[in-house]
């Protein structure tokens, strides 16, 4: 399995996190650990680096701690989704580190293992849970949900345009027999759909697929508690990097950044004052795909999306002090 995984972006990654971490005692956290291969990169380069890992899957967890036996000094394993970050980082007593990487989507491990249910090409349980050890299933959500419930789910996490119909649909086959794989569910979705929809953008159970996967999961709503917690949590110089492969994921990550790297100052005002300056600058111009020679070699790096920023400068209420930051209290404002 590992040596069938390839980081995507792997020499972007490396080239925008090692600079935060040359300098002695640097710590980054890899939010969505996986199967380790961005982890394993940094560590080999920086041989002083030190390391926390994040994954809610065991799996993948128990895969990465053979990979980084080499560093196994330098790594802190956790299992935990990454918007458990701040109570991670507060368990090993760190207050700031230096890099944070996100790649966020299902990864290797889980769409390579026929029996997680990820993958819609192969005939296998409909799990979905990227930790198979708690959690409702993707079967459970499509033999549960009601109709609006699923449409919803469908149109908000997958944007079907067909939610609708294929909600309908699930619910009049359950009532003959619950679903309880996905080759089921595929040929359901293909069959509701109209025919001249089939033939254009790949496999018609895509969205669908992706939708159940996010709504077992949680993702969304980790992954908007999770960037805050990362930018709060980074280091002066430090920087975070992340990769989404959906256009969900992308615009939250998008919102993010534009939020603490663009000035609150009004646009007519010919200075902006000391402290109003943004703490964080984008590294990248807008988001970064992979190259076609990248994506030839390993075709899940075709629909990621980089971006990329460095914090230049404390908040606003860090750089302030305490008065500030109790300002709410004390002054009725923030």
């Amino acid at each position: 399995m590992q040596a069938s995984h390839i980081p995507v972006l792997l020499d972007r990654v490396r080239a925008l996190l090692t600079p935060a971490l040359r300098a002695p005692g640097a710590i980054a956290v890899d939010t969505t650990l996986g199967l380790g291969g961005h982890a394993e990169a940094l560590l080999r380069e920086l041989p002083e680096l030190r390391l926390v890992g994040l994954d809610r899957d065991p799996q993948a967890l128990a895969a990465s701690r053979r990979r980084l036996a080499f560093a196994a000094d330098r790594v802190e394993f956790a299992h935990a989704v990454y918007d458990e970050l701040p109570a991670v980082l507060d368990r090993l007593g760190i207050r700031t580190v230096q890099a944070v990487l996100f790649d966020l989507g299902v990864s290797s491990l889980q769409l390579d293992t026929d029996d997680r249910g990820f993958a819609y090409s192969r005939d296998a349980p409909l799990d979905m849970r990227m930790d198979p050890t708690s959690g409702r299933t993707a079967a459970d959500v499509l033999n549960t949900y009601d109709e609006a419930a699923l449409a919803r789910v469908l149109r908000r996490h997958g944007e079907e345009p067909f939610a609708r119909r294929i909600a309908a649909a699930v619910v009049a086959e359950r009532a003959r027999e619950p679903f309880q794989t996905s080759a089921r569910l595929a040929d359901l979705v293909r069959a509701a759909i109209p025919a001249a929809a089939r033939r254009t953008g790949g496999n018609p159970a895509k969205r669908t697929f992706q939708a159940l996967r996010i709504e077992v999961n949680g993702e969304l709503d980790a992954l908007e508690s999770a960037l805050p917690a990362a930018l709060a949590a980074t280091a002066v110089g430090g920087r975070v990097v992340v990769l989404a492969y959906h256009s969900l994921e992308d615009r939250m990550v998008k919102r993010a950044f534009t939020e603490v790297t663009t000035t609150r100052v009004p646009p007519d005002m010919p200075v902006v004052p000391a402290g109003a300056e943004p703490a964080f600058r984008s590294l990248v111009r807008g988001s970064e795909q992979a190259a076609d020679d990248e994506v030839a070699a390993n075709p899940r790096a075709t629909s990621a999306r980089l971006r990329a920023v460095e914090r230049v400068r404390p908040s606003a209420a860090a750089a302030a002090g305490p008065t500030a930051r109790t300002g709410r209290v004390r002054g009725g404002t923030a």
